[in-house]
């Protein structure tokens, strides 16, 4: 790999997880420079390796995604010989991230009051379905039940009476995985200044609770629970998606301001003058009329015709795209949000940007996702293991010796 950039550039993280919340963890320090060693299961790593298809070349496409900028290697926690190559990991490591079940990483000797007695230093993040305390502590976390659960299902959807639906993205893995992150960094910062480390702990379920605030404020107003509204706000209107003559666009005309724009747009004042659509409060009231109303004269004209007039009016407005038309728009390219990295089995590899930019420090992607135990070897040398104790571990299956390349020999 090259060397890292990045405001956590010098940063060791050591990363024992799995599919998706722990490794978004590690993902996000690893773009922000962070040198992120990722410690794969024995036998078979991350269970995402066999999330196929897609695939190329043999490499998990999703695998790929999760855990680029990453150095990898391969340890069976079960034996003896594996802790041990973890605890010297962990001896001078800045961070840990996990999202194994409660108890596991205290089992294999590496819980947080144990390493904290060699590290003080050591920042130790938890991520796990609902948190390590309370009565659900000991459950397993998908991102589906956590969904359901956290109040994200009943608000998600066409309308009342219309089945359950998730949000398409595994939105509380993704958010679990971006405040553990958060909390990593806030943690960091205490210890620049006390020299102590702590424990972070975060969750699936806390992750989908957070992106109730609006709704959870109409309930504690109101002691009613808000049901889903398909696209629509809330608190806001017109807010939401409406069908043109050939597809569909959105329409952000939530303030009284932006309401008159879109009326000169529209070319309908008298629209305004109706008493169920004079102000926020009437449009709130009255909003299966105006989604009626408004419809009708946006099924008249092509989305590119709308959004050409929405934008000169200065009317917040876009359109619905798919996810290869977000890859290949010309903001997207801007942001730099799509990105190649060079695989060493997989060949050039598409995968997303980082979504945080730094003007003195970039960060960014670097290098690509690890093979299965690719910097095994390179990792116990730096330890200080000698060639004879990594063949007799590897001979063991206490590691596992992936393919080395060129770069391996430079970390993160």
């Amino acid at each position: 790999m090259s060397p890292a950039s990045g405001p956590l550039s010098g940063l060791k993280v050591i990363e024992f997880s799995h599919i998706m919340a722990g490794p978004v963890c590690g993902l996000m320090l690893a773009d922000m420079g962070a040198d992120v060693i990722k410690v794969e299961k024995v036998p078979g790593g991350d269970d995402s390796r066999r999330m196929v298809p897609p695939e190329i070349n043999g490499e998990s496409s999703a695998f790929m995604m999760m855990n680029r900028n990453k150095r990898g290697i391969a340890v069976d926690l079960k034996q003896k010989s594996g802790v041990e190559v973890a605890k010297r990991l962990l001896s001078d490591a800045d961070v840990v991230i996990e999202n194994y079940r409660q108890g596991a990483m205290e089992r294999f000797g590496l819980g947080y009051e144990m390493l904290r007695q060699v590290n003080p230093g050591l920042i130790y993040c938890e991520l796990s379905g609902y948190g390590r305390t309370g009565p659900y502590s000991d459950k397993g976390g998908f991102d589906l039940i956590a969904q359901g659960m956290s109040g994200l299902m009943s608000i998600t959807g066409e309308g009342v009476g219309r089945p359950p639906v998730k949000v398409g993205a595994p939105v509380t893995d993704i958010t679990a995985g971006i405040l553990g992150a958060m909390g990593v960094l806030a943690a960091y910062t205490n210890r620049l200044k006390t020299g102590l480390g702590q424990k972070v702990d975060t969750s699936l379920y806390e992750a989908g609770i957070v992106h109730t605030y609006w709704q959870s404020a109409i309930c504690f107003a109101t002691g009613r629970s808000p049901g889903p509204m398909g696209s629509a706000h809330p608190l806001n209107a017109p807010y939401q998606a409406y069908p043109t003559e050939d597809g569909w666009i959105t329409i952000g005309a939530a303030n009284q301001s932006n309401w008159t724009r879109l009326l000169d747009v529209l070319e309908r004042p008298d629209i305004g003058l109706d008493p169920r659509f004079t102000d926020n409060a009437c449009r709130m009231s009255n909003l299966s009329e105006l989604e009626h109303v408004l419809s009708q004269i946006f099924r008249q004209r092509k989305s590119s015709d709308w959004l050409i007039r929405l934008d000169q009016a200065g009317v917040p407005a876009g359109p619905v795209l798919s996810v290869g038309e977000m890859h290949a728009d010309q903001q997207t390219k801007a942001r730099e949000m799509v990105v190649e990295t060079q695989h060493p089995v997989a060949g050039t590899v598409t995968t997303i940007g980082s979504p945080v930019k730094f003007s003195a420090t970039p960060g960014g992607v670097k290098a690509p996702a690890p093979l299965y135990g690719q910097h095994t070897h390179t990792v116990l040398q730096t330890l200080g293991y000698e060639e004879a104790e990594i063949a007799k571990m590897a001979g063991d299956e206490s590691i596992v010796l992936g393919v080395s390349t060129e770069s391996e020999s430079v970390s993160c």
